[in-house]
């Protein structure tokens, strides 16, 4: 259990607080993380990359690369039971200001207003050959109805 502040230990009722979520339309990777994880109604999705399941990375085409990486969020947050529609904040990490436009335009075929709150990062990546990486979080009710099953 936890601690409260005047020493006393203290448990939660019910299921586990943390719970994996992992798409088999998303690859798997060697480090120590998870594609997802749901903490009560909320799901944090990791950063996503462009590898596709069989672990080929999507190079050349950024906007395609874009599309790699916002279908593994999706794949993810379907995985949880929910849609885009249901993303509430996207932290996008760039390996290039250059980038910002092109990832804007493909960012726009997969969510609508009311965008989700972001926060755009300039940041060298873990591999030289990924230009963007995007992390998430969505609401999702746990045992309820997402608002949007179709994206």
């Amino acid at each position: 259990g936890r601690r409260k502040g005047n020493g006393q230990t203290w448990h939660r009722p019910g299921p586990p607080m943390i719970e994996e979520i992992a798409s088999r339309h998303v690859a798997r990777v060697k480090h120590p993380l998870s594609q997802g994880v749901r903490a009560g109604d909320y799901v944090f999705v990791a950063g996503q990359t462009a590898v596709l399941p069989d672990g080929t990375v999507v190079t050349g085409d950024f906007e395609a690369e874009v599309r790699a990486v916002l279908d593994n969020v999706r794949h993810v947050v379907n995985e949880a039971g929910g849609s885009l529609r249901d993303v509430c904040k996207v932290t996008v990490f760039l390996g290039n200001t250059v980038l910002f436009e092109p990832m804007n335009r493909v960012y726009e075929e997969y969510f609508a207003p009311p965008y989700p709150a972001r926060s755009t990062v300039l940041a060298p990546l873990s591999d030289p050959d990924l230009r963007i990486e995007i992390e998430a979080v969505a609401y999702i009710p746990a045992g309820g109805q997402s608002r949007q099953r179709t994206q």
